[in-house]
């Protein structure tokens, strides 16, 4: 799961909407010249990458006559630093990118527009998982499309199973598994960690949340705070035994996403939780072994983390605009073997073709026919990840809770102590950041 994926806050906004914007217009029959902005063009750094996008926006011109298609030059897509005042300043893109967890924030604010009478214009809408369409319906509008969703499983290091003398075919199923499987790869030495955690940057309470809700525990209900209860108990006493009994789980305090995925890529870590795209970012930025990785399900499997994005329509967006953007949406991101699920052009630019990122369109047609082109030009063992695939089917997922960062903040504290702190105090550390979590909640 990458930073792109985490929660951030909305300030209000001010735009003043057309009567289009939320009446629910037909934009279908939109025609003549238009020109429209679209985010998330590859940076310059990623020259294949940004070459497949523009010669994706060429053929879509093409193929659009009196269409101009003009793209925004920002990587990372989601910018937590600007994506609010862009928001409320009314300068976003005509198509747009949100994380899952801004949808209801987007919606309730009016910043993007009801396209609910126009959405046959991607074709396969229908085909998109419903429960990933409800997260963008609100009172039977539709306010974007869905184009990723995905859980959080448990990443693992076959070649360090291997060699600590466990199955690689037979990845952890339990909590108490890992913890044996962690002892055993933290005995060869040299550096090794069994099993890998953070303890700042947010991503410690965001971890924390992904192992509560594996467990079957909650972090919000009804407004207040939930994580002080057995499972949360549970999360922080596993961590701190591992640390501290087993020696299992390194030394060094992990702040930020790069530093775990670091340690994975260099092959001196043996598990980790994540979404497969963990994967993916471990062979293409972080120099990981292609034969290494394998995916299982999270770790009793109670429940998992779930993340996604969707491009939403600018609500100042006229009605040819409107029509021209899903056209976009559907050409570039939602039609298998075109835009970024062309596989076949991805495995001659080098990609790491073959992991399961995503699984929005469930086992539609269009969901088998991604999965058949994804691994016909995989490049990386898709076997290893059939544990994930098999095992997540029925799992239940859960969205980030409300005021995600701020709690995730407020939960670093304690993943922090257990991880530093052989004295820690468990009970006054949930005590304490309940309190300060039930603070912030009141204030929403």
């Amino acid at each position: 799961m990458k930073p792109r994926n985490l929660a951030i806050f909305l300030i209000s906004s001010g735009l003043v909407l057309s009567a289009t914007a939320c009446g629910g217009d037909s934009d279908a029959g939109a025609d003549g010249d238009v020109t429209i902005t679209v985010a998330c063009q590859p940076a310059k750094t990623a020259p294949k990458q940004r070459k497949a996008w523009d010669d994706d926006v060429k053929a879509f011109e093409k193929a659009h006559p009196g269409v101009k298609v003009k793209s925004t030059d920002q990587q990372p897509c989601f910018d937590p630093k600007t994506f609010a005042a862009k928001l409320a300043g009314g300068q976003m893109e005509t198509v747009f990118m949100a994380p899952v967890t801004n949808y209801a924030d987007v919606i309730a604010k009016r910043q993007a527009k009801d396209i609910t009478a126009s959405t046959d214009l991607v074709k396969n809408f229908g085909d998109i998982r419903q429960d990933v369409r409800d997260m963008l319906t609100k009172d039977g509008k539709v306010y974007g499309i869905p184009n990723v969703s995905y859980s959080v499983g448990l990443v693992y290091n076959r070649k360090l199973f291997e060699q600590a003398g466990l199955d690689p075919n037979s990845p952890p199923k339990s909590w108490d598994g890992v913890r044996d499987a962690a002892k055993k790869i933290a005995d060869l030495g040299d550096g090794h960690v069994g099993y890998g955690e953070y303890g700042g940057g947010n991503v410690g309470g965001w971890h924390f949340a992904q192992s509560i809700f594996s467990r079957g525990g909650e972090m919000v209900v009804d407004g207040k705070a939930a994580f002080n209860s057995a499972e949360g108990k549970a999360v922080l006493q596993t961590l701190h035994d591992m640390r501290w009994e087993d020696d299992s789980v390194g030394k060094k305090l992990l702040i930020g996403w790069e530093a775990l995925m670091q340690q994975m890529g260099a092959g001196k870590t043996g598990m980790m939780l994540g979404a497969p795209d963990v994967v993916t970012d471990l062979v293409q930025k972080f120099q990981g072994g292609k034969e290494d990785y394998g995916i299982a399900p999270i770790p009793e499997s109670k429940a998992s983390l779930t993340g996604g994005e969707a491009y939403m329509i600018n609500p100042k967006a006229s009605a040819a605009e409107t029509k021209a953007g899903l056209q976009w949406i559907d050409f570039q991101f939602n039609t298998p073997g075109k835009g970024r699920h062309d596989y076949a052009r991805g495995k001659a630019n080098g990609e790491a073709v073959g992991v399961p990122n995503n699984d929005y369109m469930g086992d539609s047609p269009t969901g088998r026919k991604l999965a058949e082109l994804r691994d016909k030009n995989a490049v990386l063992p898709v076997e290893y990840y059939q544990p994930y695939v098999d095992g997540s089917k029925n799992v239940e997922l859960k969205l980030e809770p409300p005021n995600a960062q701020e709690l995730y903040a407020v939960l670093d504290v304690a993943m922090s102590a257990v991880l530093t702190r052989e004295d820690a105090d468990i009970d006054k550390l949930l005590a304490d950041a309940e309190g300060k979590a039930n603070s912030i909640l009141a204030k929403s």
